[in-house]
């Protein structure tokens, strides 16, 4: 859906997906500000056409489609590209304003068999209730074959009253950093630095920090 002709014309943008029959209850509720609304969105959007990584392989000719992108589909081609999306993936506006801090990563050397423990403080720091959408994201930049920028590896939602503050935890296994090998036909883990992101968007990172994965 390509919005650029119209989206600066308009004050705001809600989309509901599928509401089912209580839509038209559910979107007044929104609308009149009776309930906040707290989605985030599981795809990007594109500016223009040519923006998107199907472009120049959809449709294709005589019913035959060369998927090309590989690993780069959604917000990984627009990472890697350094394109910029209408909307990133993960974004979402809220009647209220939430704030990122403390994080917390143990421990900071691992091996293969360990698992790491993420956490992070979220603030509601708007004067309404409403619930935030928390992205963890993983960077491995050391790794022998092509991995994109940063992998999405966990998120949790968190409802907040007005001014309140919970700290969410997450749990980073071996699958949290493995790449599958073509070469080993197997999932591979590297050792090395692994970089932590946590924010509200893949666009919107508010918080980093590291670990080391040993041999």
């Amino acid at each position: 859906m390509i919005m650029s002709k119209w989206i600066a014309q308009v004050p705001a943008v809600v989309d509901m997906w599928y509401g089912g029959q209580e839509g038209g209850n559910a979107i007044a509720d929104v609308l009149f500000g009776q309930a906040n609304p707290s989605g985030k969105l599981p795809v990007s959007f594109v500016k223009e056409w040519k923006d998107s990584p199907a472009y120049g392989h959809y449709p294709g000719e005589n019913l035959q489609v060369d998927y090309a992108e590989g690993i780069y589909v959604g917000y990984r081609y627009f990472d890697k590209q350094n394109v910029e999306p209408l909307f990133p993936f993960g974004y979402g506006l809220s009647y209220t304003k939430f704030s990122y801090s403390d994080l917390k990563i143990s421990p900071s050397e691992t091996s293969p068999g360990q698992v790491v423990e993420v956490s992070v403080r979220v603030r509601n720091s708007g004067s309404r209730s409403g619930a935030e959408v928390v992205e963890l994201y993983v960077h491995d930049g050391h790794a022998s074959v092509d991995r994109p920028v940063r992998e999405l590896k966990g998120f949790q939602r968190v409802e907040l009253a007005a001014g309140e503050t919970k700290e969410v935890h997450f749990t980073l296994d071996r699958a949290a950093m493995a790449f599958y090998s073509t070469a080993k036909k197997d999932w591979v883990t590297e050792p090395g630095e692994f970089e932590i992101l946590v924010g509200s968007s893949s666009r919107d990172l508010r918080m980093k920090g590291s670990f080391v994965l040993r041999p």
